[in-house]
Formats: structure tokens, C-alpha cells, sequence
């Protein structure tokens, strides 16, 4: 049996959503620019696909949502966008965020930072989180924008995002969350939460890969970053992706039909696994389980480096990370880990479990038989851990 627990990465395409978007590829394949009828055959169902995205979030009427290929493009053009908008102008010049946002927004303030911005990267706390008085004190007459993930990719720790919003309002920010991780795994709001821009990915919500979105509220600008055409009402130049859209537009339903079930049986089955890995020695998870989506668990082990872990459960059929799977290729120790102040031998240990609602019993019990298995089998050739001296107090 392969048994899949890095859904925080990708996950499955819902079967329901494969069925729903298969037409698109070999029969209903025209252009929707098009005049002609292979063109205009696939309108009703892009319209029925932008109805579920608008109510999957509850954007308004006359707010946008704009399809972009991914996540990443759509946290690009929000930075950039503002860095046009107002930093280039001189209007503004300073951005915040925090130390553990997706790669997507940390590289995105560091390139603008060698542009002339000035960007704060706030602290998280133990438990890898800020507070909305963090942002708060951070800002200035000269912030342009506050970027805060709504959930994090590695520990699925929850922020504080309808507190910020309020701020962010009151003190005239634009605020920016991406919302990647929080999208089918808690009720996502824009209104209550009052962002002004909130960036999606499908495949993380049982969607096909390739697609995304963008959420503008009405009234706040965006300059373009893409150019050549008029789609999506000239705000994103480029051929619509009829199958990504249409995909993306029943994942969501389905996502939002589907929290109650996200809440109950899969928060059950990951707190199963979670206090299964609790009863080993010398185990720490990153954060509550109350402020955390139902899905997540970012754990450290003692004495085995988070690399070894990961080849062990995938030599034996079990897909987990080490953290986010954009910096993959990076060995270098986790961020998150870093950031919450973990010493570097334990930010090194960092693993990754990410659940979905097709995640079963069966699963979750094999991966913790194989996860106790492995910790035997590593600690005993671990330098760190087993030949520690008898004296050695640990640090967790």
C-alpha cells in the first residue's frame, strides 16, 4: 500500500473534478475567444466555474477573481503590482510580512528590496504565529502593503487574519493574505476577513495543478503583469485555461461542501497520528492543535535529521516532507523551525504529515507502525542520539 501524507504539497484530483473537466480536453476544446461555436461551447460551464469561485470565498459582485496559472503568480502580482503602484511612485516604500511566509512572498520582498523597498519581516512566537499588535507596531505612514499567510504551509498554524484586516482598514494598508493552506480546510471569508487581495492554488484543494486565483475587492487597483490581450476582463492577459478553470470552479464546491467532514473526521484522523508520535521519546510538535488547520503536523524528532526520516517512510511506501515542497531541493534546515527559535540539530528534524479527506484509518494506522519502526531504526545509528552520554539532558 502507498500511503500519501504530503497533502499540504498537492493533493489528489477529486474524481468528481476529473469527470467535470475530462470534456474539456478532447471535445469542448476551442478557444472561448473564439466567435465560432467551439469557442462559445464552453461558456456556460466557465460561468458556472466563476459562480462556485465567487461563492467559495464569498467575494461580492463586484469584486474580482482572476484566474493565474498558480499561487506564485498571484502573490507575484500583488507585490509587484503594489511595488508599481505605489513604491515606484514614490507614494510609499515599505512592505511587511513575516519570517515564515511561502517562498513565493519571501523572494518576491527580497527582489524588491534590491529595487530600493524596505521590507519588515516580523518574528513569529513559539508556537510560529504572530499577533495582530505585531503588524500593528510595524506599520508606518510610508507602508504600502502587509502580506500574512492566512495559514501556514509547514506547521498549519492559523493568523490572526480578521484582526489584521481591521488594522490594516483603519490605518489605510492594502492587505494581502495567501490563503493557499486555508482553502478547503477552514471556512475562507474575504468579507469577514477583510483582505483586499487573497491568492489560491486549486491542486491544494483537490484541484488540477496549473490553475489559481487571485481576489481583488472592488475598488483597489492592480497594475497588470501580464500583457497582450484583454482577458479576464484586461486584467490578466493570456489564453483562458478552460479545463484548469472549470476544475478549480468544482474543486472549490466540493471543498466548501466538504469542511464539516475536514473538521471532524480528518482533524480525528491527524490527531490520531499526532498523539501516536507523541508517546515516542523526545518529540515536539510545532503549535496547538486548536489554532492549527484540521490537517497538519510539523513534528521534531531528536536524533534523526528530517532527510533520513523521509527516505525511510518512502522506501516503505509512505510520502511525507520536510517542509515546503518549493524548497525542496534546499537541505538547509527548516525555516519555520528557525523561526520559532528551535536550536539548528533539532530544526534539521523537522517532518511534515499533511492528511486530505481521502486519507483513511487503515493509512494512518500502517503510517504510525512504520513511523515508530523507523525511529527505532535511525536513532540506533544516529550520532546525535545514540551515542549521546548517559548524562545528556535533552533540550526538548
Amino acid at each position: 500500500m502507498r500511503i500519501y501524507l504530503d497533502n499540504n504539497a498537492t493533493t489528489i484530483v477529486d474524481p468528481k473534478v476529473f469527470c467535470e473537466i475530462e470534456p474539456f480536453f478532447c471535445q469542448m476544446y476551442g478557444n472561448p475567444n473564439s466567435l465560432h461555436q467551439f469557442g462559445s461551447e464552453s461558456h456556460p460551464a466557465l460561468r458556472v466555474a466563476m459562480d462556485r469561485l465567487y461563492k467559495g470565498i464569498n467575494a461580492n459582485d463586484d469584486d474580482d477573481v482572476v484566474v493565474t496559472s498558480c499561487a506564485t503568480e498571484s502573490i507575484n502580482w500583488v507585490i509587484k503590482g503594489v511595488y508599481f503602484d505605489l513604491i515606484l511612485k514614490g507614494e510609499k516604500n515599505h512592505i511587511i510580512t513575516t519570517e515564515v511566509e511561502h517562498p513565493a512572498v519571501i523572494s518576491s520582498c527580497k527582489f524588491l528590496e534590491t529595487l530600493g523597498a524596505k521590507v519588515t519581516y516580523l518574528k513569529v512566537d513559539g508556537n510560529g504565529v504572530i499577533s495582530a499588535k505585531d503588524v500593528e507596531n510595524a506599520i508606518t505612514d510610508k507602508t504600502a502593503l502587509v502580506s500574512v499567510m492566512w495559514a501556514n504551509n509547514e506547521t498549519g498554524m492559523i493568523f490572526p487574519i480578521e484582526e489584521i484586516g481591521a488594522i490594516c482598514k483603519e490605518k489605510g494598508v492594502l492587505f494581502h493574505t495567501d490563503g493557499v493552506q486555508a482553502v478547503g480546510k477552514i471556512a475562507v471569508d474575504v468579507q469577514k476577513a477583510g483582505v483586499d487581495f487573497m491568492s489560491f492554488s486549486a491542486h491544494k484543494f483537490h484541484g488540477p495543478k496549473g490553475v489559481g486565483g487571485l481576489y481583488i475587492r472592488a475598488g483597489k487597483h492592480l497594475t497588470s503583469l501580464l500583457h497582450g490581450g484583454e482577458h479576464m476582463g484586461g486584467l490578466r492577459s493570456g489564453t483562458l485555461n478552460v479545463a484548469g478553470i472549470v476544475g478549480m470552479g468544482k474543486a472549490m464546491e466540493l471543498a466548501v461542501e466538504n469542511l464539516d467532514f475536514e473538521k471532524n473526521s480528518v482533524q480525528r484522523l491527524r490527531d490520531k497520528l499526532e498523539d501516536a508520535i507523541l508517546k515516542i521519546p523526545e518529540v515536539m510538535v510545532v503549535g496547538t492543535k486548536k489554532q492549527r488547520v484540521p490537517n497538519t503536523i510539523l513534528v521534531s524528532i531528536k536524533g534523526i535529521e528530517g532527510e533520513a526520516m523521509l527516505w525511510d517512510l518512502n522506501k516503505n511506501g509512505i510520502a511525507a516532507s520536510t517542509g515546503s515542497a518549493c524548497a525542496s531541493e534546499d537541505l538547509e534546515s527548516n525555516p519555520v523551525m528557525e523561526a520559532i527559535g528551535a536550536e539548528a540539530d533539532l530544526a534539521h528534524t523537522a517532518l511534515r504529515l499533511s492528511l486530505s479527506r481521502f486519507t483513511t484509518e487503515e493509512e494512518i494506522d500502517i503510517a504510525i507502525e512504520q513511523i515508530n519502526k523507523a525511529v527505532v531504526r535511525l536513532r540506533a545509528i544516529s550520532s546525535t542520539y545514540a551515542y549521546a552520554p548517559s548524562w545528556h539532558q535533552s533540550r526538548l
